[in-house]
């Protein structure tokens, strides 16, 4: 039997636990020449197998479970990732919401409190795709613009223009979403600090919910590593922002998102208040999550976990599992093709709960982390945290531990004093 939420129970009278799951849907209409993501453009056919295969996954995963131990939790997010899902016909993703809504009955529905994301590329949307979208309880887009100067796009490898994406967030707007997020990318070939501050500007006019304001990483086999991380980088045209235009591109993103009532909650993300992912804050908290479909990740319960993924004592693990990345093996049995990667410790638990928490600007909770661990966070990394505060990177704020400006600078150095 794979291993499950709920599998151990939860005694009666506990609040719900909450869980998150990601769907992969891998397919897109050519690769970008920055991702490394596990996507390639395919035909119908295999994209009519796949998603009945992922239906399939999701139908057994949950048939182990009994009905009683379904309702002990609270269904907290949903994310349709990928590739492009927006590149499958709206009736396909409806019939996959449909299914957990089968299998997890009251969890997927237009009035309901569950996050429920697909990422969707200018190009791809219409108003009778996104009208589905939200009859099928789809609640928050995420539109992956990256730049508005076409000619940045151009050089990433994408689909659409900018004109593109106008128009994709005006028939978003027109089908009912009232929760956008917007994908933006910085330090890209070419790109000028001027350039990024137009960007910003000119999405933010737009009054998204949310924008993710990533900085371009070369990743090793994409053809901009080939480009610029090969022999002949040093002539590649067009260069690469330098490492100062880079940080300046970092300092006036959350200088100018706040000029829109967008705040920054996380390293890379902001949003207007109320509006911040669940999904995300999920991961970055330790909450548990189910990927379905091919090489997806989950972090489940391990051997003496209880479901919420509470710690009572020494020993306990959690485990990160993850699927294939074979499709034909994937086609063949997708309910019996995940492998654990890692058994996370107690130890490991900390250390992760400690580096994502500082991607948060709150920081972390000092309560939740002794409700977590039965430990307070100062006996178990005291004299890191005595350095890094006299150093000027950490600072506790009321009842958290957080990043000052200077951390948030040096995340990464910060970080790697809990590995």
């Amino acid at each position: 039997m794979p291993e499950q939420f709920g599998v151990s129970g939860n005694p009666r009278g506990k609040k719900k636990q909450e869980i998150e799951l990601y769907l992969h849907l891998p397919f897109c209409v050519k690769k970008c020449a920055y991702c490394d993501f596990l996507s390639f453009p395919s035909g119908a056919e295999a994209q009519d197998a796949y998603v009945e295969a992922l239906k399939g996954e999701i139908r057994d995963y949950f048939a182990e479970m009994e009905e009683k131990d379904r309702t002990e939790y609270r269904l907290r997010s949903v994310f349709i990732g990928g590739g492009t899902p927006s590149l499958l016909p709206a009736d396909q993703i409806a019939g996959i919401l449909a299914e957990i809504r089968r299998v997890l009955p009251g969890t997927v529905s237009v009035e309901g409190s569950c996050e429920i994301t697909i990422e969707a590329n200018p190009g791809t949307l219409n108003l009778q795709k996104l009208t589905l979208y939200r009859d099928s309880g789809i609640n928050r887009i995420s539109i992956g613009c990256q730049s508005a100067d076409d000619g940045e796009l151009e050089v990433l490898g994408r689909i659409h223009s900018f004109a593109d994406f106008r128009e994709s967030f005006s028939l978003a707007r027109e089908a009912g979403f009232e929760n956008i997020n917007v994908d933006l990318m910085s330090g890209l070939p070419g790109q000028t600090l001027q350039g990024w501050e137009k960007t910003l500007r000119t999405v933010a006019e737009y009054g998204p919910e949310h924008i993710s304001a990533y900085s371009l990483i070369l990743e090793e086999g994409t053809p901009l590593f080939r480009r610029y991380a090969g022999k002949d980088a040093k002539d590649a045209v067009p260069p690469l922002p330098d490492e100062e235009v880079e940080r300046e591109m970092y300092q006036r993103t959350e200088e100018i998102l706040r000029e829109y009532g967008l705040c920054r909650y996380e390293i890379s993300n902001y949003a207007k208040p109320g509006y911040e992912s669940l999904h995300n804050i999920g991961y970055w908290n330790g909450t548990l999550y189910k990927g379905f479909g091919l090489g997806a990740a989950s972090l489940l319960p391990g051997s003496g976990l209880s479901f919420g993924g509470r710690t009572e004592g020494t020993g306990e693990i959690r485990l990160r599992v993850r699927n294939t990345e074979d499709l034909d093996r994937y086609l063949d049995s997708p309910s019996s093709c995940g492998r654990v990667e890692e058994r996370l410790t107690k130890k490991d638990q900390m250390a992760e709960f400690m580096i994502l928490g500082f991607r948060m600007i709150r920081g972390i909770s000092l309560l939740e982390f002794r409700e977590r661990f039965d430990r307070d966070l100062e006996d178990v990394y005291g004299s890191v945290l005595q350095k890094q505060q006299k150093d000027g990177l950490v600072e506790r704020r009321g009842g958290n531990l957080r990043l000052t400006a200077r951390g948030l600078d040096l995340a990464n150095l910060v970080m790697e004093e809990y590995l």
